[in-house]
């Protein structure tokens, strides 16, 4: 509690609204209850953890913020604060707990110590010097990931990375190195088709965009980048005319995450990567949900043989633990032809990002936290089978690997999921009508079963 009005009162100092809650909530020890209307008490009497009312500090600051914010999502009302380990703190103090970690980004839990101390370190250092310069961090990252890809069984041939700031700029870069390689090869720009697949997620910029087609994200920015081919996942006998001598590249996701959850089998992903051979295409394997041990190997597609290995690999997401940056990892295929000037970047590569990227990237390959998260995704399964068996005819499949899974429902998550927030627990969805999960890789048993009761009960009240 002490450590949460800290976090207040910083944030206090920086705000009136928050200000104004703290300096109720200052006054009374244990809850806001005591300061709150009679509705409110009611409320909070018949829920663990129910939204802020329209007259709570959360609903003030959105209403005093949200006239100057480019509309692009909807929230629900919680205003979070505070993060610590597998919890996150409204200004309300409410908690709850984390089954989302920033859509599979805070693979360490939130405000992790060492994460912290690194960061105001390094921040009193070096933050900024731009890439017309070399530092000791941009190139230390680059050949850890090197290193760490390699004994992992993972893209036997990686030689270097390129460092950016997101995971569409990670994609961008794989995009544009294909088209780049696609060029040398047929110089009369006929090489220039990139494959993409149903129901994936590779960004929301221009070229990553139109790799990613879903009409909800694609229609209001059409006509998307030309050269964009889009197959169906798992679908081995369309590859021969999906994959073309005008295929420079294929990007797939070995476990597409925000199309649901849904694995590429190691038959088809053999499959593709023999096709690309065929042809001379580049395969690109996205893996910035899906890598850095989520699925307890460093990267997904660590199991398979060398055939089917990628030409490109993307990263972002837990390489950053919350901070932003990506990489794009090629292997000599693609370096032997991006010449000096091809691409670039103003702030990837940054002192700060690549230190602690490279801090993040020795503790996630550790084989004792992999193991941790097989362990952890079995016990997050079997609690899924128990709640399949209970509901039948809601829960219709459980899909993923490690701690990346998908719970398939016959209906909207929509209930479930503001049910569960109300009883103190964060989940996400994917695809469609299906809960995803990509929780903190170092969550405690404890706090899974804390969160499989919690959902459990969303459930229950919402079939009523």
């Amino acid at each position: 509690m002490m450590a949460f009005r800290a976090s207040l009162r910083a944030a206090a100092a920086a705000h009136p609204a928050v200000a104004r809650f703290y300096s109720q909530a200052a006054a009374v020890p244990t809850s806001s209850s005591s300061f709150i209307t009679a509705s409110q008490i009611q409320r909070d009497a018949a829920l663990p953890n129910p939204d802020p009312a329209e007259d709570s500090a959360s609903a003030a600051l959105v209403r005093e913020h949200a006239p100057f914010m480019v509309a692009t999502y909807s929230r629900p009302p919680p205003v979070f604060v505070k993060g610590e380990g597998s919890y996150l703190y409204d200004i309300d103090n409410r908690k709850y707990l984390d089954f989302t970690a920033g859509i599979a980004v805070n693979s360490l839990g939130h405000c992790d110590p060492g994460i912290s101390r690194l960061i105001a370190q390094q921040a009193k250092t070096l933050m900024h010097a731009s890439n017309l310069y070399y530092n000791p961090w941009t190139g230390a990252l680059s050949k850890l990931l090197i290193e760490k890809t390699l004994a992992s069984g993972g893209m036997h041939d990686a030689t270097s990375v390129f460092i950016c700031n997101s995971g569409s700029e990670a994609n961008e870069a794989g995009i544009k190195f294909a088209r780049k390689v696609g060029k040398v090869l047929d110089p009369s720009g006929a090489k220039h088709e990139i494959v993409s697949f149903g129901n994936a997620f590779h960004g929301r910029t221009m070229g990553s965009l139109s790799a990613t087609p879903n009409p909800k994200y694609q229609a209001p920015f059409s006509p998307m980048v030309p050269g964009f081919r889009v197959g169906e996942l798992n679908d081995v006998a369309a590859l021969p005319s999906l994959v073309t001598p005008a295929t420079c590249s294929v990007i797939v996701e070995p476990i597409q995450g925000e199309g649901g959850v849904t694995p590429a089998s190691d038959d088809f992903l053999l499959a593709l990567a023999k096709r690309c051979r065929e042809v001379g295409a580049l395969l690109h394997y996205d893996e910035i949900q899906c890598g850095l041990s989520r699925t307890g190997s460093f990267w997904a597609h660590s199991r398979l043989p060398r055939e089917a290995h990628p030409d490109i690999l993307t990263t972002a997401k837990a390489l950053g633990n919350g901070f932003p940056i990506g990489a794009t990892i090629v292997n000599a295929r693609v370096t032997e032809n991006i010449k000096i000037g091809d691409h670039g970047t103003t702030f990837g590569g940054n002192p700060l990002a690549c230190r602690l990227g490279h801090h993040i990237v020795e503790r996630l390959a550790d084989p004792a936290l992999q193991a941790e998260v097989v362990r952890k995704g079995e016990l997050f399964r079997r609690g899924f089978e128990g709640l399949r068996e209970g509901y039948p005819a809601l829960v219709r499949e459980v899909r993923g690997r490690g701690l990346i899974l998908g719970l398939q429902l016959s209906e909207d998550p929509g209930p479930i999921v503001k049910a569960a927030r109300e009883r103190g627990l964060l989940v996400i969805t994917a695809g469609t009508n299906t809960l995803r999960f990509v929780p903190s890789l170092v969550m405690s048993d404890d706090e899974i079963r804390e969160g499989l009761a919690i959902l459990e009960e969303a459930i229950r009240v919402t079939r009523q």
